[in-house]
């Protein structure tokens, strides 16, 4: 059965950080079962059903939200490792929970991962042109720094997918689109390679997965960090309908924004209220939790065959 879970409290243990979704707490090299990893440091990251909307975290959760995007972020871990390292380690959530703590609320939602050093920049694919693409495209006839045909429309296929790295923000900001030179300055150019190429690759992998199963992938954000040895992992959650733009191929129209597999229901319905997007939000009405829920299931069901329920 699927567990709601608004924030994680795990006595004894110390959160590093509440995100807008994530709760990431240090794990004390006691807790790690013995020969179960080896050496390095570990954090335990649970997704929580908390949903924000224009950057505000909402008082309502969305039941088992969290289960549904960790399910689908490990399933595409396991399916991509042979293209790239993650963060998983495999150790067993149960093993190393407080004493005392019910198991049964973490063990679907949370992952323990290895301690990463996040690279400070937002790795994205786009395969087709729209959200803030389209917006730069519009402007500028450009995508970070890349020149596009003339004449594309709204939510066009790409020639080829791009990739089009962004700042992190800090909370309450927006990430902004930067070049690849930018990127280079940030990061140096062999780490900007590096994470590139492996952007592209997992998107065109991921891209293929998914139209086999009705879904097309427009675009998606990946997180990178590396190990005390240097090494590129991919890390914090992959290819969810939080981090990613999917659409139901049968509802797919160039010169439209296509439906997709996220909180569409949510921001469409706050856009309707009185509201100046600054915090607090809003409560939700049961039907849009019901619905957005929905939407989050059907994609975890036709990506990963998977349900928490």
């Amino acid at each position: 059965m699927a567990t709601t879970l608004l924030n994680a409290e795990l006595p004894g243990m110390a959160l590093r950080h509440r995100g807008k979704v994530r709760d990431v707490f240090d794990l004390d090299p006691s807790r790690i079962p013995a020969g179960a990893a080896g050496p390095g440091e570990y954090l335990l990251i649970v997704a929580t059903d908390r949903l924000s909307a224009f950057d505000v975290v909402l008082p309502d959760p969305i039941p088992g939200k969290g289960e549904m995007l960790c399910q689908i972020s490990n399933f595409w871990f396991a399916r991509t490792e042979h293209l790239m390292r993650n963060h998983l380690t495999g150790i067993d959530v149960a093993s190393v929970l407080p004493p005392g703590v019910e198991a049964a609320p973490y063990v679907q939602r949370a992952v323990v991962t290895k301690k990463l050093k996040p690279l400070p920049v937002e790795a994205i694919a786009r395969g087709y042109l729209i959200g803030s693409g389209w917006k730069d495209y519009q402007r500028t006839g450009r995508v970070s720094g890349i020149a596009l045909p003339d004449g594309l429309r709204q939510a066009e296929r790409l020639p080829q997918p791009i990739f089009t790295p962004s700042t992190k923000a800090a909370a309450g900001d927006h990430d902004e689109n930067i070049d690849f030179d930018a990127m280079v300055k940030a990061v140096g150019g062999e780490l900007a390679e590096q994470v590139r190429d492996a952007t592209l690759r997992l998107y065109a992998f991921a891209a293929d997965y998914a139209a086999q199963r009705g879904i097309l992938l427009a675009d998606t954000k990946f997180e990178f960090g590396l190990d005390r040895d240097g090494r590129l992992h991919v890390m914090d959650e992959m290819l969810t309908p939080d981090s990613s733009r999917y659409w139901p191929a049968d509802q797919y129209e160039v010169g439209t924004s296509p439906p997709s597999y996220d909180k569409q229901f949510v921001r469409d319905y706050l856009e309707t209220l009185d509201w100046d997007k600054t915090a607090p939000g809003p409560a939700l009405p049961a039907e849009i939790i019901a619905r957005t829920r929905a939407k989050y299931a059907e994609a975890l069901q036709k990506l990963a065959g998977l349900s928490v329920d």
